[in-house]
């Protein structure tokens, strides 16, 4: 496997499940992804349940790991794989007790190095860093340089997840850093060409970068 692989988010809505399936489809048989996080922010439960029922089978096929943002439990009561937890998002640790040794945990933690080594205390199974650069899809206060990624690299064994704004034109520092998987949203289903044109470019970009 590359040393730095795709992090795939959902768009922050999904009006027509059926459909995106498909293209989820598509866009995981385009190229390496390492995961999929499904973030509909202030869903109702039972959406999450209809989006687990169509999207965890497509990506399970494909040996993608699919986390829930945001909530723990609704993540174990819904069966997906772990959960990705921000900063607000509750009790990392209790969290952590939940989702047990065989779900994984993601914890943000901006341009943090004190709240990183606070997430792998309480055994997160990455940390995120970001937003990297200005992005569409949440608003951002903390904007890291690459060197965090670096930092943590060469002290940590944890991954490091880079988030916010990234794309294939864009990505090469964070990749040579010392990032282990990018997330991306908007360079992947906002590409012009489709999802699965999104998957390839961004592999591309790695595969260049880590060249």
């Amino acid at each position: 496997m590359p040393d730095c692989r795709l992090y795939l988010i959902t768009p922050p809505a999904l009006p027509d499940l059926p459909r995106f399936a498909e293209e989820l489809a598509r866009a995981l048989d385009a190229g390496d992804v390492a995961c999929l996080q499904l973030r509909l922010k202030d869903a109702p439960e039972d959406a999450i349940r209809r989006a687990a029922d169509a999207l965890l089978p497509v990506a399970h096929a494909r040996d993608a790991a699919v986390l829930l943002n945001d909530d723990a439990a609704l993540a174990m009561r819904v069966g997906f794989d772990g959960a990705h937890l921000g900063q607000s998002d509750g009790d990392h640790a209790a969290a952590r007790r939940l989702l047990g040794p065989d779900r994984m945990l993601g914890i943000t933690c901006h341009a943090s190095r004190h709240l990183a080594m606070e997430a792998g205390e309480i055994g997160a199974d990455y940390v995120a860093f970001g937003a990297f650069f200005p992005t569409a899809t949440k608003d951002t206060q903390h904007r890291p340089e690459p060197e965090i990624l670096a930092w943590w690299s060469e002290l940590f064994e944890i991954p490091a997840v880079a988030i916010g704004g990234i794309t294939a034109g864009n990505c090469a520092p964070l990749v040579r850093a010392g990032a282990d998987f990018l997330a991306v949203v908007g360079a992947v289903w906002g590409h012009p060409e489709g999802a699965a044109a999104g998957v390839r470019a961004m592999n591309a970009a790695i595969a260049a970068a880590s060249g």
